[in-house]
């Protein structure tokens, strides 16, 4: 049976851990100091059912962490550097790795670190609400989007275990311009709903479509230096659309600010921002709208 570590017990570390032990493996949840969590963990899911179980455990983490087959990094996008430069000496050269997080930027550094080892890229829509911090209840099913980054593939065996596990999850040939479309969702709904305090749903206001068509705008333009090519019509028409659908959504960073917690700006709109200057392209949209938040981050 594969080993499976998730490396961040936050709200998608815990579903995803779940939805592994419900399938039958049974995954090892560990914290940033790469200890497996040996507490009860509760999910409620979308039918209100509730479920408790007990992770897998070990009394030996360096042996652990030499054992895992694949190690899922779930936790947030400021965070991965160093949580994967932690765990690297003691993984297994054969360990793959995949990153599951909001944003863009972290995976170019992963990439020069790994010494051989395979990374996979993912993003996914499911929504999960920590009620406590070993309570969690599923808000939303959602599209989950696994494709192959660099070096050697992810095991045919490991990612039928994980397509198969995770509901409303498929793999993506492609998964860089997958990334690029959600980040374009993100980096219109995210800052926004931070800055003005408002559910998904109030951003169908007029007055918001200005900003909303210049993040779009500026987006499209950064990603053709990156080889991405998109549509920024089609893009606002998915940004609108999410809006709908989760109109009484509160967006994590909106959940971050509210708890006066560091956002991941710089690896939404920071990162447009970033490969702007790079390429000696402007981005006063985004720019204005990370500025914003780091202006809120500093009052925490």
């Amino acid at each position: 049976m594969s080993r499976i570590g998730i490396l961040g017990a936050g709200a998608v570390g815990q579903l995803i851990a779940h939805q592994l032990a419900s399938a039958g493996t049974l995954p090892f949840l560990l914290d940033r100091q790469l200890t497996a969590i040996t507490e009860p963990y509760s999910l409620t899911d979308l039918n209100g059912n509730r479920n408790t179980l007990n992770f897998a455990k070990s009394n030996d983490k360096q042996a652990l962490l030499g054992e895992l087959d694949l190690l899922i990094i779930t936790v947030k996008a400021y965070q991965v550097i160093d949580a994967v430069t932690g765990a690297l000496p003691g993984l297994s050269p054969h360990c793959h790795l995949l990153l599951l997080h909001n944003g863009l930027g972290p995976h170019e550094e992963v990439a020069a670190l790994l010494d051989g080892r395979g990374l996979t890229l993912g993003t996914t829509s499911q929504g999960a609400l920590r009620l406590g911090k070993h309570d969690l209840k599923q808000t939303g099913s959602g599209l989950t989007q696994l494709g192959h980054c660099t070096g050697p593939a992810m095991a045919p065996g490991l990612k039928t275990l994980l397509l198969s596990a995770i509901p409303g999850s498929e793999w993506v040939e492609a998964i860089l311009p997958a990334l690029w479309q959600k980040l374009a969702v993100n980096a219109c709904i995210n800052p926004l709903t931070a800055i003005h305090g408002i559910c998904n749903g109030e951003l169908a206001d007029n007055a918001y479509q200005a900003t909303i068509a210049g993040v779009l705008r500026e987006l499209v333009e950064v990603a053709r230096t990156q080889g991405i090519e998109l549509q920024e019509e089609s893009l606002s028409a998915r940004v609108y659309e999410v809006i709908r659908l989760t109109a009484a959504n509160r967006s994590s960073m909106r959940q971050d600010v509210d708890h006066k917690r560091k956002t991941e700006i710089d690896a939404i709109n920071g990162y447009l921002v970033s490969l702007g200057h790079r390429h000696s392209i402007a981005t006063p949209t985004n720019r204005a709208l990370v500025d914003a938040i780091h202006t809120l981050e500093r009052r925490f």
